[in-house]
């Protein structure tokens, strides 16, 4: 009987996607017993403003640009077709019906886990996935830290924030060393985060 593939989520609005991402994601199929890393695009994070948020569609090509043609890696679109605003708890129901012979683990930062509690079907997130945290500066303790199925992962703490390329792009700075190549070249030409 062969074991299930392992897929870990990392969902995020990548707004854009930055080397502190790839880092992470680097990290997590190399030393957890995942197999791939799926980029989830959120369309809307429930506890997001998105007033500065580009389009998914954009912000989809910037992870592709990004990852290019590492087979560990995947885009996914998958909650574009979703209702709006997206729940993790929806989406797994959902890829676990299209992709049953997968195992799906879920990717966050230390900052998600102290806000666990408030998403919708927190509980049966953590009774039934394994969720692996990464750490985050200043991450204040979670209601399910010490839960069998939270794996704190010992990545380097990487304090990039798409917010702070956001701005800085909006400065004027090079900030194309904070970027994956591809998704830097697809700022540059769309002219995105210059207002």
């Amino acid at each position: 009987m062969s074991s299930k593939k392992e897929i870990g989520l990392f969902f995020g609005s990548f707004n854009p996607i930055h080397s502190g991402h790839l880092i992470l994601a680097n990290y997590v199929v190399e030393f957890t017993p995942m197999n791939e890393l799926w980029f989830v695009v959120s369309p809307q994070n429930p506890f997001k403003k998105n007033h500065s948020l580009l389009p998914e569609i954009h912000r989809l090509a910037m992870v592709d640009r990004a990852i290019e043609n590492d087979g560990r890696f995947k885009a996914s679109n998958i909650e574009f077709a979703l209702p709006k605003p997206s729940y993790t708890s929806d989406t797994l129901i959902y890829l676990l019906e299209k992709y049953p012979n997968y195992r799906f683990s879920l990717i966050m930062g230390e900052d998600n886990l102290t806000h666990l509690h408030k998403w919708k079907n927190a509980d049966f997130l953590v009774d039934n996935y394994d969720i692996y945290v990464y750490p985050r500066p200043n991450a204040k303790k979670g209601n399910y830290e010490n839960e069998s199925k939270i794996h704190k992962l010992k990545a380097p703490l990487i304090e990039i924030s798409a917010s702070f390329i956001r701005n800085a792009i909006k400065e004027q700075k090079d900030v194309s060393w904070f970027l994956p190549q591809g998704a830097w070249n697809y700022i540059d030409e769309m002219g995105f985060y210059k207002k």
